[in-house]
């Protein structure tokens, strides 16, 4: 089995930064996806920002210049740095990630608050 665990949500005004985490842990063989997704109060689950094993990333035009993703491969481990957060930025964040194990899955984070507002 595998467990994604997220971290790094939180209350932030307009115009600050978090940076969330998200570390994938059980019997993996190799991650070739991993992302970031968010929902806000009454709306579709949305693309953030994907990233591949080798580096390529896909970022929202949303987003685009405010948030970059990142990840370490040694531990499974994908990132979210978040700047410049607006109250449009107010969701649920999830993280996702295609899994090569025995088989081939895509797993979902939890889920973590991020609220922008002052």
């Amino acid at each position: 089995q595998v467990q994604l665990v997220e971290s790094g949500g939180g209350l932030v005004q307009p115009g600050g930064s978090l940076t969330l985490s998200c570390a994938a842990s059980g019997s993996i063989f190799s991650i070739n996806v991993m992302g970031w997704y968010r929902q806000a109060p009454g709306k579709q689950r949305e693309l953030v920002a994907t990233i591949t094993i080798g580096g390529s990333t896909n970022v929202a035009d949303s987003v685009k210049g405010r948030f970059t993703i990142s990840r370490d491969n040694a531990k499974n481990t994908v990132y979210l740095q978040m700047n410049s957060l607006k109250p449009e930025d107010t969701a649920v964040y999830y993280c996702n990630a295609d899994v090569r194990s025995y088989g081939r899955r895509t797993y979902w984070g939890q889920g973590t608050q991020v609220t922008v507002s002052s």
